[in-house]
């Protein structure tokens, strides 16, 4: 427990110093590069308080994901080409205002996933995957279909949206962004786990039969927790069509649901900074190896494999014997 303590902190620390080597020798990519890291860990985060924690094996995060990225995408357009996105008699442009662009893209994921969970969580085991599934691929379809906003080619924004007195343009400002949002989103998981309300969730996962003995309403319990996990996967989202500038439908793709639950299982699930460590070694093997071969997918499911045969607490987990052995 006390290097996983330790370890954590080195985490945050290797999240600030590398962005700041990349300011001091003038190397904008491994700013950009870390704050990809810590959008996706942000969206790993989301996942591991349902998948980790209360044991919920969703498969369709990338709903939340990447309607949040089309909320930002559809709001900055209309912003950009002064048009209404919504007529008489509620009259609303679009915006290119983070302030008001977040709130509004929180309020849509909590409601798409409110949606989703009550009607998912009346099922478990694999009807549960795959209606999450079905959701998500959805979701994908119709933004094929809608050539409003792009269609299959996707939604270009071009400018990235402003935040005030800041210029968001610059990479290691919205790098700060993104920092803060991931400190946030750490903060929230941390409390919730540590509740009443989280020892309740997490009991869920070892036995819900006995849960439901005690007068807990088990549906009420996976519920909030669903809501609050795919809301923090579609903020997620939203930073990521800042960070490209470019939304589209890969990221609603069931693809897109594989990676945020890869960062989840490489990291260690029910470890709070499981998913920071995830999303790192995801993207330095996709840079690393990819530079090499195309195929360097098959190198991280070998290690995927071997990480579910004989570390399944996950790279945190490598400095946790007794996790690991359990």
């Amino acid at each position: 427990m006390i290097i996983e303590k330790f370890l954590n902190k080195w985490i945050l620390f290797l999240l600030l110093i590398i962005p700041l080597c990349g300011l001091v020798f003038e190397e904008p990519y491994y700013i950009t590069l870390t704050t990809k890291v810590i959008i996706l860990a942000i969206a790993g985060i989301g996942l591991n308080l349902a998948l980790g924690y209360c044991g919920l094996i969703s498969f369709g995060h990338a709903a939340f994901f990447g309607t949040g990225g089309y909320v930002t995408g559809i709001l900055s357009f209309h912003a950009l080409n002064d048009e209404l996105l919504f007529s008489w008699p509620i009259e609303f442009f679009g915006t290119s205002e983070m302030l008001i662009i977040w709130p509004i893209a929180i309020l849509v994921c909590a409601a798409l996933s409110f949606i989703i969970g009550l009607l998912s969580l009346r099922t478990s085991g694999v009807y549960f995957i795959m209606i999450t599934l079905a959701f998500a691929q959805m979701l994908y379809f119709f933004s094929i279909s809608w050539p409003t906003y792009g269609g299959e080619d996707g939604l270009s924004i071009y400018l990235r949206n402003s935040f005030p007195m800041v210029n968001t343009m610059d990479p290691f400002t919205f790098y700060l962004i993104c920092l803060v949002w991931l400190v946030i989103a750490l903060f929230v998981s941390f409390k919730l786990i540590n509740s009443a309300f989280g020892m309740a969730f997490q009991a869920i996962k070892e036995n819900e039969e006995r849960v439901k003995s005690v007068g807990i309403e088990t549906l009420k319990v996976k519920l909030i927790v669903f809501v609050i996990s795919g809301t923090i996967a579609g903020l997620a989202g939203s930073l990521y069509t800042d960070l490209n500038r470019f939304v589209s439908p890969s990221v609603l793709d069931w693809h897109t649901s594989g990676e945020i639950m890869i960062f989840v299982i490489l990291g260690g699930m029910a470890r709070l900074y499981g998913p920071i460590v995830g999303a790192a070694f995801f993207i330095i093997l996709e840079q690393t190896l990819g530079a090499y071969t195309e195929n360097w997918q098959f190198w991280l499911g070998l290690i995927l494999i071997l990480e579910i045969l004989y570390v399944r607490s996950g790279i945190l987990g490598l400095f946790d014997k007794k996790k690991n052995n359990e």
